[in-house]
């Protein structure tokens, strides 16, 4: 059986979405290994414990994978800027458990920068190779950063080059990431190999909309605009809170309002994020009322029926390197509307499963947002397209893609894959 160390360091496959450091990378990792214990093959996805309550050793993906929380400095959330000196230790932790289990890993598949470094720490001890994907880039971040406070530092930039050095093969999510790596970082095109994430089909589908509103608990005829994701300004939500405001809110006396997910709204003044207080006071400011719901944190379980209940899903970031919450929200046949930037722009095909907007443009996705709220066909229409599009990322095909990598470099240990 062949066996893989799955690192995600930073971040626990199993967290409740929406958080500060919880988003897409979180889904692609479970959904991955779970599909991967489908096809028979061991995963052990191996994380920093952030709350030492919290068992160790977690069967939560099922097949006999487990989720394994290392003890790696203090057992609570931490800044990314702090997380980096704890890396020799947690690979230290990881090989301690190997070899309290009697593992031998035959295959270590990392996934962000920090996650790259732990991957060349257990390399020099186990020889395995190292299949390495990003899901996002510092040098991108920085280049949409509009204040000093969202610049990633040197640190980052270092260490992604010491894993594009260090990885002996780097699954890009689009062209678009592919051709960043070359430009921005010199990595060697004969190491990376275009994978697009995929999806759960079973559990992302079409629900019929009153039955997800009356689930979620939205009158049948109000319409109901989406963000889910994390509460950062490259997220660009306040576009989307300014093109809200140049709606006719309640036309025909059918209402229209901004469901967010993501953060937690709930807190204290002093607790809140910089980044939720300015959007709520955005929202005072242009008098959107409760026009704009803040909902905090939703598990995957529920997102089902947001996606199906929403006449729209809205993505106006700055920067994504793929998109994962628009392909789950089309494979429940909602339309998304998206920038045009990184993976958005391969994923959403303009005019057919939803629209491109430029990034930084309230007037245009307003534009967009009316035109969509206000045809029923339209809606009906690209959000059929969407789902049947969304098809052809369903996991158990992305996966084959994925094992295939896997084995290019496996070549001569047939025995792993049988």
């Amino acid at each position: 059986m062949l066996r893989i160390a799955m690192l995600s360091y930073h971040t626990c496959p199993l967290a409740t979405l929406g958080g500060k450091d919880t988003g897409g990378m979180n889904v692609y990792v479970r959904e991955l290994a779970c599909q991967l214990g489908r096809m028979g093959i061991h995963v052990d996805v191996f994380t920093r414990s952030q709350d030492e309550h919290v068992p160790h050793v977690l069967h939560d993906l099922g097949y006999g994978n487990r989720v394994v929380h290392i003890p790696a400095g203090p057992e609570t959330p931490l800044p990314k800027k702090e997380l980096s000196a704890y890396i020799p230790e947690f690979a230290a932790g990881v090989k301690r458990f190997a070899q309290a289990k009697g593992i031998r890993y035959d295959l270590i598949h990392s996934h962000y920068w920090m996650s790259g470094l732990a991957a060349g720490n257990l390399q020099e001890t186990w020889g395995a190779p190292i299949v390495h994907m990003f899901h996002t880039l510092g040098a991108m971040k920085n280049r949409i950063a509009r204040s000093e406070d969202e610049r990633e530092g040197a640190y980052r930039m270092d260490g992604e080059k010491q894993v594009i050095s260090r990885a002996d093969r780097i699954i890009v999510a689009t062209l678009a990431e592919r051709s960043q790596l070359e430009f921005l970082y010199k990595a060697d095109a004969r190491k990376m190999v275009t994978i697009p994430p995929g999806v759960d089909v079973g559990h992302f589908y079409p629900v019929p909309a009153d039955e997800a509103r009356e689930f979620i608990g939205i009158p049948p005829d109000d319409r109901v605009v989406l963000f889910v994701g994390r509460i950062e300004p490259l997220k660009g939500i306040d576009i989307l809170i300014r093109a809200m405001s140049g709606l006719d809110l309640n036309d025909g006396g059918r209402p229209v309002y901004l469901a967010i997910i993501g953060g937690d709204p709930y807190v204290s003044p002093a607790e809140m994020t910089v980044e939720m207080t300015r959007l709520q006071r955005l929202c005072d400011d242009l008098c959107l009322g409760k026009t704009v719901v803040f909902l905090g944190k939703r598990s995957q379980d529920t997102l089902l029926y947001y996606y199906s209940a929403a006449d729209a899903l809205v993505m106006p970031s700055y920067y994504e390197s793929f998109g994962m919450v628009a392909l789950e929200a089309m494979a429940c046949g909602t339309p998304v509307i998206a920038s045009q930037v990184g993976g958005l722009a391969y994923l959403v095909q303009d005019g057919v499963t939803g629209y491109h907007v430029p990034s930084d443009s309230p007037d245009v996705l307003s534009e967009k947002l009316a035109a969509l709220l206000g045809d029923p066909h339209l809606r009906e229409t690209m959000g059929r397209q969407a789902a049947a599009h969304a098809q052809s990322y369903a996991w158990d095909k992305i996966a084959v893609q994925i094992i295939e990598v896997y084995k290019s470099l496996l070549q001569g240990k047939v025995d792993v894959f049988l």
